[in-house]
């Protein structure tokens, strides 16, 4: 088992959870506003795991 892959999928599904929850925090009309810097935090951050988690598993050579 590779250790970076595995550290790769990890850093990709938290980065796909943080945008889904930006986008959640995004089309909430509840509140009456939104708050624009939990929605840049977290797309921010989503989108950073999410492409370095996308990186770090592409550049995994298989080993057979």
């Amino acid at each position: 088992m590779n250790i970076k892959r595995v550290f790769g999928t990890l850093l990709t599904l938290l980065g796909i959870g943080a945008l889904i929850y930006a986008g959640i925090v995004f089309m909430d009309k509840s509140v009456g506003k939104t708050d624009i810097k939990t929605i840049i935090l977290y797309g921010i951050l989503g989108s950073l795991f999410f492409f370095s988690g996308i990186k770090l598993v592409s550049n995994i050579k298989d080993e057979a």
